[in-house]
């Protein structure tokens, strides 16, 4: 009897290394075909989930609840599976290279606790190489066993859009891949399981790998064109936005608009091309160019936004801002690698301590990675700047009275609106008086 088949039985488990954005949601997905293991070396994460919470948002407390998976910290549990996820998060450091620690610490886990006959396949965005050059020799080293023998590996891209309720991980095309056609068959077999949009067989380890990398690279490079062009826009007195609705009218336009490019996919995936490459001698301009490009966004709105209370006649130091929103992207609690956090430091150099206000991150997460509070929404009053710096739905059914009452009593022409993500009508919000200014 095959791996699957064995799966669907119910005589093997699969077991997901890595229970964030990524991890969580297969792991339930998966439940419901077969016997599952989540494993997470965070204690405090899994007791969330035993509790039947969710703190990413991505399936929701009930689907929690519901599951059949066995949440764990212990990673002795991974010896009850013969087929292994390792989905975890790959960042960059300091110097922009990538940063293999956490999928070299979840292979060494792995290895720890591999049987025989098991296939591991990786989701964690990685160059191409990783998994067989890095991955495997940690495996074998771990676990005395021998791939290609004992054990099997393979590679699916994760593509699941963090707060995307649409594009979710079962209509979404699954990238599979394995080391030699037996294990490609069987990677494919168990996704089939639950993507429901079928898989995509990629010729190669390496072929897959590539693959993630280029795609959010791709956006990457779009999104800085347009970013590059909102910056001289910006100089031209040209509304960017209406450039873009102008542009969109023609059938084959992209309709990427500008932005600030956050997160562990778009914002990180392409320097893991670039350092490959250049370890074989080869200079990215590209894709270094439309990163240097987006890494730029932060400190360019800062300047904006302190550019306006100059016009609004504002005392910079004494000025009193107010961020809505503090997550890298809307409807989504994930604050990791969020760029409205450059802004907000970008400001702070003014000698302005603005106040953030975002009811979908965690506060203990954002003391945490960036050492900022908080605020509550019902605290502010009396400010001379509102930035609207993430779309969340929240904001985008906030009515323009609404957030004119968070200004203190002043003429409207001096009350301060920077719209990041353009959620106001610019027509109406400029009728009205007020000092605005957007992306």
């Amino acid at each position: 009897m095959k791996l699957s088949e064995r799966i669907v039985s119910g005589e093997d488990k699969i077991a997901v290394t890595g229970l964030g954005y990524v991890g969580m949601p297969l792991a339930v997905a998966f439940a419901k075909k077969a016997k599952v293991i989540g494993f997470d070396l965070n204690k405090a994460k899994i007791e969330a989930y035993v509790r039947g919470e969710d703190p990413t948002a991505e399936v929701g407390d009930q689907a929690i609840r519901e599951s059949s998976v066995e949440f764990t910290y212990d990673e002795t549990k991974l010896r009850e599976a013969r087929f292994h996820i390792v989905a975890v998060p790959t960042p960059i450091n300091q110097d922009k290279t990538p940063d293999l620690a956490p999928v070299e610490g979840a292979s060494a886990v792995v290895g720890r606790n591999l049987q025989k006959g098991s296939v591991i396949v990786y989701e964690s965005t990685v160059y191409p190489g990783v998994t067989e050059d890095i991955c495997v020799p940690i495996l074998e080293k771990e676990s005395g066993l021998k791939c290609g023998v004992d054990f099997k590996v393979g590679y699916s891209p994760e593509r699941i859009n963090p707060g995307d309720k649409v594009h979710r991980l079962e209509n979404i095309r699954k990238i599979v891949s394995g080391m030699d056609e037996d294990t490609l068959n069987t990677v494919a077999e168990v996704y089939e399981l639950v993507i429901e949009a079928g898989v995509h067989r990629a010729g190669s380890i390496k072929v897959a790998e590539a693959a993630k990398v280029v795609e959010n690279s791709q956006r990457d490079i779009n999104i800085a064109f347009i970013n590059e062009l909102a910056m001289a826009f910006d100089k031209m007195g040209i509304d960017t936005h209406e450039v873009i609705e102008a542009m969109n009218t023609k059938w084959n336009a992209l309709g990427f608009y500008p932005g600030l490019v956050g997160g562990h996919c778009i914002g990180v995936d392409p320097y893991y091309f670039v350092y490959e490459a250049e370890k074989l001698g080869y200079h990215s301009q590209i894709i270094s160019s439309g990163r240097r490009v987006n890494d730029d966004m932060p400190e360019f709105i800062a300047e904006k936004i302190i550019r306006q209370l100059v016009i609004a006649n504002k005392q910079v130091r004494q000025a009193k801002i107010a961020f809505f929103g503090a997550t890298f992207k809307e409807n989504c609690p994930d604050v990791r690698n969020s760029k409205i956090m450059e802004v907000v430091s970008h400001v702070r150099k003014y000698g302005i301590n603005p106040l953030i206000v975002d009811p979908r991150a965690d506060k203990d997460e954002v003391h945490r990675e960036y050492g900022y509070e908080l605020s509550d929404i019902g605290d502010l009053k009396d400010l001379d700047c509102i930035v609207l710096a993430v779309a969340h739905d929240e904001y985008k059914a906030m009515p323009i009275d609404d957030l004119d009452c968070f200004f203190g009593r002043m003429p409207v022409e001096e009350k301060v609106i920077i719209d990041v993500k353009s959620i106001l009508d610019r027509k109406e919000t400029e009728a009205r008086g007020y000092c605005y200014w957007r992306l």
